[in-house]
């Protein structure tokens, strides 16, 4: 499973624009000044509460956002799950104190594209906003690890997938495309597809995100 990304690992492009969206001042400011001190992170805007994100993605269309769980007037579950249907293309981090499963399981549900908890050091914060903006998921180890406790009490799903379906599905966890899966394996791009349509069918989940949110969930590459 996909854990911090570390900067070794991790393409740095120049201006990853990133949103901070948490109801607490301080916590903007420590992250504000964090952000300030790495050249290609760049703070677009700050919201308080999820009507303001949504303003402030209207207006700036960050690439990242970090995202609390506890607003004033929703909750963060709910506020990634609206910003990714608005707004596609932006990538939300929850970065919050819960480990909770429930919220894990949540939150990745809603879209997010990882979970960290505050603790993360800003060495690991931005290896993690810098993998968002290039479509890999990150997962806090306290995060992954809650997920765990739940997987012995649930049937896994996935235990018939072909050796190259688990190898095609270790690479969307990666965050590749099926043209680059399809450059990294050599193989075509209708090749891939066939295997994407398999590995979809055989989790039983509609969609690319939620097949990468049940690896995550089930431990299916570990």
């Amino acid at each position: 499973m996909i854990a911090y990304q570390t900067e070794s690992n991790i393409q740095i492009n120049n201006h990853i624009k990133v949103l901070i969206v948490d109801d607490h001042p301080m916590t903007r400011v420590g992250l504000s000044l964090f952000l300030s001190t790495y050249s290609d992170l760049e703070l677009v805007g700050e919201a308080s509460d999820a009507r303001e994100a949504l303003r402030v993605c209207e207006r700036n269309l960050p690439d990242v956002v970090l995202m609390d769980l506890e607003l004033p007037d929703s909750d963060g579950i709910s506020a990634t799950r609206d910003i990714r249907r608005q707004y596609p293309s932006v990538k939300v981090v929850i970065l919050t104190s819960y480990q909770e499963s429930s919220l894990v399981e949540r939150a990745l549900q809603a879209g997010a594209s990882g979970y960290l908890i505050k603790n993360v050091s800003a060495y690991n914060l931005a290896g993690a906003i810098r993998a968002a903006s290039q479509g890999r998921p990150v997962m806090a180890y306290e995060a992954t690890e809650s997920l765990k406790c739940v997987v012995g009490s649930r049937e896994d799903p996935g235990v018939d997938l072909t050796g190259r379906e688990t190898e095609v599905l270790a690479l969307m966890v990666e965050g590749l495309s099926n043209a680059d899966i399809a450059q990294r394996l050599e193989v075509s791009y209708a090749t891939v597809k066939f295997h994407v349509g398999g590995i979809l069918s055989k989790l039983g989940v509609p969609s690319r995100a939620k097949a990468v949110t049940l690896a995550w969930q089930r431990q299916l590459l570990s």
